[in-house]
């Protein structure tokens, strides 16, 4: 990738003054890091920024018992609200950002992210745009914990963990995380499915067998 050229990947950046444009992309670098890294942590201040080129990120947080609840995944061309939200207040993390891919990321130092913050309004309006449209997201994942049948949320977690494919090798574990629930309700919940003949089941393994009905499920809300 030629210098610069990952600044297209950003609309809001790329409509950047060209003296503006040029400090970010001399000032900040490319990184590659490894799946299953971990990025960040409670009781870290961040020093960058990440803008995501490749891969996921996993953003969750555990409660003082122990439960742990995935809050969302950053992913290419979007950047991490958290880490906004440090930044801006110069606060410590309050969750863990784990590499869940191998992933390609640029990371614009503090020092710049001040700055461009201070002097340029496009900047500006870049970032606060991605920080509302993540913090709506975060109210949604509130709103669905506090509320949601969860039913309809392994439903719809299950279609967004398949993508294209109707087979995910999956464990209760992982999926009661991505709800911010107990493994029993999950594994309640799956042979519930199962009975309904909507999914089947193995270790580690799930395929929707009716796809269509899960939707069904979701849609019905």
């Amino acid at each position: 990738m030629a210098s610069g050229d990952w600044i297209e990947q950003f609309s809001g950046l790329a409509r950047l003054p060209d003296p503006v444009r040029t400090k970010l992309v001399d000032r900040s670098r490319v990184i590659n890091v490894s799946a299953g890294t971990h990025i960040f942590g409670p009781g870290n201040i961040p020093d960058n920024l990440l803008l995501l080129l490749d891969g996921t990120v996993r953003v969750s947080q555990t409660s003082e018992k122990g439960r742990e609840i995935v809050l969302y995944r950053v992913e290419a061309g979007q950047s991490c609200v958290l880490t906004t939200a440090c930044l801006l207040a110069h606060e410590a993390y309050a969750a863990e950002g784990v590499a869940e891919t191998d992933i390609k990321a640029v990371s614009i130092p503090r020092a710049v992210f001040d700055e461009l913050l201070t002097v340029s309004s496009q900047f500006r309006d870049f970032v606060f745009a991605a920080y509302a449209r993540r913090i709506t997201d975060l109210f949604r994942v509130i709103d669905d914990v506090a509320f949601g049948k969860i039913d309809v949320r392994l439903a719809e977690r299950l279609i967004d963990l398949a993508g294209e494919s109707n087979d995910l090798k999956v464990t209760h574990q992982q999926l009661a995380t991505e709800l911010g629930t107990a493994r029993e309700v999950i594994s309640r919940q799956l042979a519930d499915f199962q009975k309904r003949g909507l999914v089947q089941q193995s270790r580690g393994h799930i395929v929707l067998s009716d796809q269509p009905a899960l939707e069904r499920l979701v849609d019905a809300v």
